[in-house]
């Protein structure tokens, strides 16, 4: 289970997640149910790209996962390779009572993914959102995993709304990425900069100036 480390406390590894899909399946809210750890209620959409910062840990090791929010509308759709640089892992998400935008996933955000992410062992995970409104599904479980499958997608039904397997999500993703010993390196290059800067400073205030 994952709990929430104060940015003061430190971590481990520092990862970074693109959000991305359509506008209206809940990236946002599926991020500050995450974040904030209380239920999203209905957000603006996103203008360009957000991103938040968690700490948490997972297994035994403090994590910090910087987690990019993409806006969906047609005009952001063509994402710049800037925000793909350097991710460790991915999710895609799409709206269980939108047909269209689970189509999309294969017809426009697969696409993106493969055209600017420059991390082929890059993680990704496929969340199929608003299992809330399970009256109004138009897309399957079964249909998820079969995309899963088809795009080596890791795979989670969640509601941001009643934050039922929101954690879990990011839990499991940020699991997946320990697995992969490239991301785990590139994970802890920001930490030994960190360790690094603090060397540094420490050097500096013991050393002092030439003149006193």
């Amino acid at each position: 289970m994952a709990s929430s480390a104060g940015p003061g406390h430190g971590y481990d590894y520092s990862f970074k997640v693109l959000l991305i899909g359509d506008s209206g399946v809940g990236k946002s809210s599926l991020l500050v149910s995450f974040i904030s750890n209380q239920l999203a209620d209905d957000l603006s959409p996103t203008i360009g790209v957000d991103f938040k910062i968690k700490h948490l840990t997972v297994g035994d090791k403090k994590l910090k996962l910087t987690i990019w929010d993409t806006a969906g509308q047609e005009k952001f759709t063509t994402l710049t390779s800037s925000y793909f640089r350097g991710s460790q892992g991915i999710v895609l998400v799409y709206d269980v009572t939108k047909r269209e935008s689970f189509t999309n996933l294969a017809d426009v955000w697969v696409k993106e993914v493969e055209m600017y992410s420059t991390d082929h062992n890059c993680v990704k995970m496929l969340v199929g959102n608003k299992v809330d409104k399970d009256a109004d599904r138009v897309v399957t479980r079964e249909e998820g995993i079969a995309f899963a499958d088809e795009y080596g997608c890791l795979f989670l039904e969640c509601s941001a709304k009643t934050r039922a397997n929101v954690e879990r999500c990011f839990e499991e993703l940020a699991l997946k990425i320990l697995e992969v010993p490239k991301l785990v390196e590139e994970g802890s290059a920001p930490v030994k900069r960190n360790i690094l800067k603090q060397k540094l400073e420490q050097h500096t205030h013991l050393g002092g100036g030439c003149c006193s």
